[in-house]
């Protein structure tokens, strides 16, 4: 299928696909010990062993997806529950964003997801343009905020510090259900229609979906029509020359 024409995930769905692979993980770390389970620890492109009893399991040679490995388990190969929580993360991440763990085809600065997001992490108003715009403000507010604090917390550089997949699956359990839209909240709109005005189309004086132009950089003001051979006849310029909304 192609990618660019597949229609985005309803926010819900992604949580409800995340609380899922957050149970199936807790499971093998904290409750496939019995001897009749083979319990094997993944990282998303890795599968091994999981360490027994004490003993800690060190990779002689460093496997899986790029993008997704823990950072201390590519520096020293030695792969631990917590590194599934990294990779687990990055995950929820990728379904925050609408991005993929590596992209080189993002402009410089925005190919390793994982980068580029930790600054927006940590404040409201870049929190906002983190997540995919594909949702059209179709997600929730409360939802959002936990997920990408969850994020957070996966993601820190010390593996001591990431939760443990129970604790994950907790924190997941009520977002799926959660019906505060982000699209009828105002502090959204106007972020919107900042990304909007501040868009490449909207760089290049292209007419943009919130009905404002911008040329040369300058912006001209929503839903109206300057005072030129365009102008509708049913609008009367002002004594000052100002555009004039239409009214209909």
């Amino acid at each position: 299928m192609n990618r660019r024409r597949s229609l985005p995930l309803p926010w819900s769905i992604r949580m409800k696909i995340a609380l899922g692979a957050a149970k199936g993980l807790a499971f093998l770390h904290e409750e496939a010990e019995r001897p009749d389970y083979n319990a094997k620890l993944s990282d998303f492109g890795l599968a091994k062993d999981g360490p027994e009893g004490d003993k800690t399991h060190v990779s002689t040679r460093v496997m899986g997806t790029y993008g997704y490995a823990a950072p201390e388990y590519v520096m020293t190969g030695h792969l631990t529950s917590k590194s599934d929580v990294y990779s687990f993360g990055v995950v929820l991440l990728e379904m925050l964003t609408g991005r993929r763990s590596m992209d080189k085809n993002r402009p410089n600065g925005e190919h390793n997801l994982v980068e580029w997001a930790r600054p927006h992490l940590g404040e409201r108003r870049r929190f906002y343009r983190l997540i995919d715009p594909r949702l059209e403000g179709h997600f929730s507010i409360k939802g959002a905020q936990k997920a990408a604090q969850l994020v957070t917390h996966c993601l820190s550089r010390d593996p001591k510090v990431r939760p443990l997949m129970s604790e994950v699956v907790e924190a997941l359990k009520p977002l799926p259900n959660l019906k505060d839209m982000a699209s009828s909240s105002y502090y959204f709109q106007t972020l919107q229609a900042d990304r909007i005005v501040s868009s490449p189309n909207a760089r290049n004086g292209i007419l943009t979906q919130a009905g404002s132009m911008s040329r040369n950089g300058q912006q001209l003001r929503s839903l109206s029509i300057p005072n030129d051979a365009h102008a509708s006849p049913h609008q009367s310029p002002k004594p000052n020359g100002k555009p004039q909304a239409l009214v209909r």
